[in-house]
């Protein structure tokens, strides 16, 4: 997997998790494909039938996130066209993408407002995801705080 910053440039803020995080897949496009790959997308046509995106955007973005250990292209059924699939550190963003759906959910619609729903394989909505401590307890803004790296 390649860890160089997304641009191409330095990191945003090299010792920070959530920067290095951001600066690999933070932008519109990337999250809105790993949302789609997570959701049965997996050729260029279907992420870019879904996104509405632009052909050299989506090219660029799909080839980022392969760069980046967050898809693997692999070749269709045909043999003539790519398909991408989420390797396990992309998978491993499904936490993130609940947490951000999650968060829109509460802030980004009006009361009453339709939204989709991301729901388990019995149909049911997620519960909301929260963090909690080690002993199990909630934790909340004011009860944590970012240890620097040294």
């Amino acid at each position: 997997m390649d860890v160089t910053p997304a641009a191409g440039g330095a990191w945003t803020d090299p010792a920070c998790p959530v920067a290095r995080t951001v600066d690999l897949v933070g932008d519109r496009w990337s999250l809105l494909i790993i949302r789609d790959a997570m959701d049965g997308a997996t050729t260029f046509t279907e992420f870019r039938e879904r996104l509405g995106i632009a052909r050299n955007i989506l090219t660029d973005r799909l080839r980022r996130l392969v760069e980046h250990g967050i898809l693997e292209k692999g070749a269709a059924a045909d043999g003539r066209s790519r398909t991408y699939r989420l390797t396990e550190a992309g998978q491993d963003l499904f936490t993130a993408v609940v947490a951000l759906r999650q968060w829109g959910e509460r802030h980004a619609f009006a009361p009453g407002e339709p939204h989709s729903v991301l729901v388990d394989d019995q149909g049911r909505a997620l519960p909301e995801l929260r963090p909690h401590g080690q002993d199990g307890r909630p934790v909340t803004v004011e009860a944590s705080h970012v240890r620097k790296a040294a």
